[in-house]
């Protein structure tokens, strides 16, 4: 009966909030919706539903759903396109009665602001413009590449895609839907709210009607595949089905990337809807009916890589060969002789990789976005990598939220063993402490979930899911261990609390956890936060205590090993569910774990793409956003921070390339010499031993050093050498006026018109960290000299940067230049400075943003500003909020092709770091390399962009890919 009464008052409460929101959007004076309004309208409706049952409305909570909702807002996407052969036809006459798609936004409407609804109408007629007028008889083929974030809603976009589709006239519409059980069916719950209006059934009949059916006219529509564990497409499924007209309203196939069930997709289309044969050679083709194609995660096996995966005894998975896949795939696509293909994916670098011209017989072209790729942005109350882990600066990570916490108890580094050491056998027992039972770590992490659940019960979100998730390993056997042993601890807490018997020790760990973690980073959230989307306020401990029992007794602990039932169960009617997931592989992508409030991650592969999509963290969390918690070890803290920041770079570089009108085909270029994002993994790259780099228009930084005196002697000697080299003709402390606040860096000598042939012997001479990516001194000259080749880069900047309140010994440099204060740059590491590894250091960032200007006057810096303007596009996502004052690194690379005449001018930034940690005195035990006390020379190099694709390549190892960023799994 609580249940019941449970389930009724969140009805209600979603009724009054659905109701309270048309009643505000049918305001409009837009200026007139305030906070008090909001209260009036809620207040208005709640009146309306009185009389329904004896539920009270929780109006407090109706109006902090609505004040979020609509002060949410979202940037617009960006698009690079190549429409060769394509014709435009999408009007205001040709949508004007589009009914799938006006139900579906009706729909939509009801859940999210106007706003993000606007901007989904807006993405998807981007989308479907590009591809081709279905009622366009002759042949054509457009594919593409839509690119989201992490747990961004790209779901609620191709669903919005297809609605529109199948309004236009597209026919057949095939979603590839990840490779196991759960996602699929996951897929097809949510095509079925959103594009069906009903549930399916096992004989494929249209059951209850559910989502859109609310919002519009019964709209006919077939699938034929259904929600089960066994209802995609098969042999024996297709038996039932006969061809399709031309007539029929559109079918719906959502399907696994697997080889038994492409294969059986492909032969029940050449051999039940092909109406015609090619008169070269004779393959079966549809020619009456336009295909749509989603390929959902269509980085992950749709990509022809070679790269087998194997089941966990070694054995290959015959129905997970990328090869057959990709193959498969391109045959289905093959088959239809109008046909329109969209990727969809956070992690689009593999699918870049792939070759442009590869095409066969008997396959077609290969799955390269050749058409268009579009890059969506985020809604303001997105949560994704650069809110989650903050932007890099010299002085560290900044602007992160307080929710990751560092963890090392998982395994011995000494001894690689203990609970969960990085590498196991699938034979492997989790033991701690000689026990088997889980480390202090993920019991802390299980107090985290459980009181997680007790607060957002207390704020009125009981009636939504809560979720934990527990990713340790890829083998199901150690799994199903770790499952045993947080079962018992979970049981173990239920008796203690429940029965209040020997809880005084539990409860104290709890309430400590409460007081020095639960309350101050409430409040640290809340100042990162606007107002409208800050935190509410955290309940009394009293309050707490008297909940956890019931709390407690709602835990379920669950494996997440693929079935369709992992994604069946939160679509179950009736009371939320708060589920501790433990999971894998199966678990990594796609699928959604709705309401994650704690995540507990150790994971060895350092490849961008895995990594990425393992971060189920990424998402949307309102209300409860103070209670997530990330438990994870420093050096994937560390390696996320990283991608971070190369995915932000990577989509500046979209926007700078969107602003001038470039091709998808020139945005690879880009994507497949980025030295960070490269490590998707070297076998989707092609080749697992060469690299190839394009340094045009990009910064090269050192960041990762030599803990070696000898070799920063030589580095030093390099630089005395390099600076003795060109006189004593410099500007000391460069300064400009810019548009109002002046650059200048006080201590910095700077010289300007130096032959390259300066540059060249420095880096000759300069000795890099043999593991550094872009930072490279051969690469480096490699590149340098080929670029002279061709009549580049003869001309040079060099600046010595001596700004910095970092302690040392007074140094004197060729032509009596005297440092006597030195940069200072903070420690790539969440955990205070030490000597761990006696091989390498590394920093997180060396440039400050304004140096790469230090060369340009003023003239050239508005024209940097011009530029970064003109590719800026607001996107609290990515932390774009405030238009730009001052030009990006990336601007001024842009402009300063217009520097040093034909040559292009190159930019050589100097750094004598501090030899000594920050704020450590001057003691031997303090320094960073031991026994060096004079400056840690580092260097960073600007280049100017440049159209002609130069490229260099160097030699990697297996062995090398391995140690750097793990295996790609």
């Amino acid at each position: 009966m609580a249940d019941e009464a449970t389930a009724a008052q969140a009805e209600l409460l979603e009724n009054v909030i659905a109701t309270a929101q048309r009643l505000v959007r049918a305001e409009r004076d837009k200026s007139k919706i305030t906070p008090v309004y909001i209260a009036e309208k809620v207040q208005q409706a709640a009146e309306m539903f009185a009389g329904e049952g004896s539920c009270a409305v929780d109006c407090a909570k109706a109006v902090s759903t609505l004040i979020q909702r609509f002060s949410h807002w979202m940037g617009k996407a960006t698009a690079l396109k190549d429409n060769a052969g394509h014709v435009d036809w999408i009007n205001a006459a040709r949508k004007k009665d589009w009914h799938y798609w006006r139900r579906y936004r009706d729909f939509q409407e009801s859940r999210l602001s106007d706003t993000v609804v606007e901007g989904i109408d807006e993405a998807t007629d981007d989308i479907l413009g590009l591809l081709e007028d279905p009622r366009r008889i002759d042949a054509w083929d457009r594919r593409g590449l839509v690119v989201g974030h992490v747990q961004s809603g790209k779901t609620s976009n191709y669903s919005g895609l297809i609605c529109k589709a199948a309004d236009a006239g597209y026919k057949i519409i095939i979603v590839l839907a990840g490779m196991h059980n759960n996602l699929r069916s996951q897929t097809q719950m949510r095509l079925e709210e959103s594009f069906l209006g009903y549930e399916t059934t096992v004989d494929r009949d249209p059951g209850m009607p559910i989502g859109v059916a609310g919002f519009g006219e019964n709209l006919k529509t077939n699938s034929a595949t259904t929600r089960a564990e066994n209802g995609d497409f098969s042999k024996t499924i297709a038996k039932h089905f006969h061809g399709i007209s031309p007539e029929e309203s559109p079918w719906l196939f959502v399907v696994k990337k697997q080889k038994t069930v492409l294969t059986a997709l492909l032969d029940w289309i050449q051999k039940r809807v092909a109406d015609a044969s090619d008169a070269g050679d004779g393959r079966k083709r549809v020619t009456k009916l336009p295909l749509l194609m989603i390929d959902d995660e269509a980085d992950n096996a749709s990509v022809d890589t070679g790269e087998q995966m194997f089941n966990e005894d070694g054995s290959p998975d015959e129905e997970h060969q990328p090869k057959t896949i990709n193959s498969l795939i391109r045959r289905l696509l093959h088959a239809f002789t109008r046909k329109a293909y969209v990727g969809y994916t956070a992690t689009p670098f593999a699918n870049i990789f792939i070759h442009h011209k590869g095409v066969t017989e008997k396959e077609g072209p290969d799955l390269f976005p050749e058409s268009f790729i579009i890059n969506l942005a985020a809604p303001s109350n997105y949560i994704g990598p650069a809110r989650m882990f903050g932007k890099m600066t010299k002085e560290g990570r900044k602007d992160a939220l307080p929710l990751v916490r560092n963890m090392q108890d998982h395994y011995d580094p000494n001894t690689d063993s203990g609970w969960m050491p990085p590498r196991h056998k699938k034979t492997h027992v989790p033991v701690c402490n000689g026990q088997r039972t889980i480390p202090p770590s993920l019991r802390n992490a299980i107090h985290s979930f459980v009181l997680a659940c007790v607060v957002r019960d207390l704020r009125g979100q009981g009636a939504g899911h809560s979720s934990m998730l527990i990713h340790v390993t890829r083998y199901v056997a150690v799994q199903d261990h770790v499952r045993e042993q947080v079962s018992e601890t979970v049981h173990r807490m239920r008796q203690k609390i429940t029965r209040c018997s020997d809880a005084d020790e539990l409860l104290a760990q709890m309430r400590q956890l409460w007081n020095e973690d639960f309350v101050p980073t409430r409040d640290k959230v809340a100042k990162l936060s606007s107002d409208e989307a800050s935190p509410p306020e955290l309940p009394e401990w009293d309050e707490v205590l008297a909940k956890l029992p019931d709390v407690l007794d709602d835990i379920e602990v669950r494996s997440i090993n693929g079935t369709a039932k992992d994604a069946l169960d939160y679509a179950t009617p009736g009371a939320a569910l708060k589920v501790i997931a433990v999971g894998g592989d199966k678990l990594a992508r796609g699928l959604t774990l709705e309401g994650l409030c704690v995540s507990y991650f150790v994971r060895t592969t350092k490849m961008y793409d895995t990594l990425m999509q393992m971060g189920r963290w990424f998402g949307y969390r309102p209300g409860y956003l103070d209670l997530c918690r990330l438990y994870t070890s420093s050096d994937l803290m560390r390696w996320f921070g990283h991608i971070a920041d190369a995915s932000e770079e990577l989509r500046e570089e979209f926007d700078f390339m969107a602003a001038a009108k470039l091709t998808p085909r020139e945005y690879g270029l880009k994507v497949m010499s980025h030295e960070v994002l490269a490590v998707t993994s070297p076998l989707k790259m092609r080749n697992a031993r060469t690299l190839s780099l394009t340094y045009s228009g990009r910064m090269s930084q050192t960041i990762l050093f030599h803990r070696d005196g000898v070799v920063q002697a030589e580095n030093l000697a390099a630089t005395n050498a390099l600076i003795a080299s060109l006189g004593t003709e410099f500007v000391k402390g460069p300064k400009y006026p810019r548009d109002g606040e002046a650059d200048s860096w006080p201590r910095a000598r700077l010289w300007t018109n130096v032959d390259a042939s300066g540059v060249l012997a420095f880096l000759g001479a300069y000795v890099t960290h043999p593991r550094a990516t872009s930072a490279k001194a051969a690469v480096l000259t490699k590149f340098i000299t080929n670029m002279l080749e061709i009549g580049k880069l003869k001309q040079w900047s060099i600046a010595l940067l001596a700004d910095g309140d970092g302690v040392g010994e007074p140094h004197v440099f060729a032509g009596d230049i005297r440092i006597e204060s030195f940069p200072v740059r903070s420690p790539d590491d969440p955990e205070p400075p030490g000597i761990k590894d006696p091989e390498k250091f590394a920093i997180g960032v060396l440039t400050d943003p304004k140096d790469e200007g230090i060369d340009l006057d003023d003239g050239a810096w508005r024209d940097a500003l011009v530029r970064t303007r003109a590719a800026w596009k607001p996107e609290p996502a990515r932390g774009r909020v405030t238009r730009p004052s001052s030009p990006s690194g990336k601007g001024i690379r842009e402009a300063r092709d217009k520097l040093g005449g034909d040559a292009d001018r190159g930019l050589l930034l100097l750094y004598p770091l501090a030899a000594y940690y920050k704020g450590k005195p001057k003691l031997p035990e303090n320094l960073i390399v031991p026994g060096w006390d004079k400056p840690i020379m580092a260097f960073a190099i600007a280049f100017p962009s440049s159209d002609n694709g130069i490229q260099v390549e160097y030699e990697v190892t297996p062995l090398y890919w391995e140690q750097e960023y793990g295996s790609s799994e």
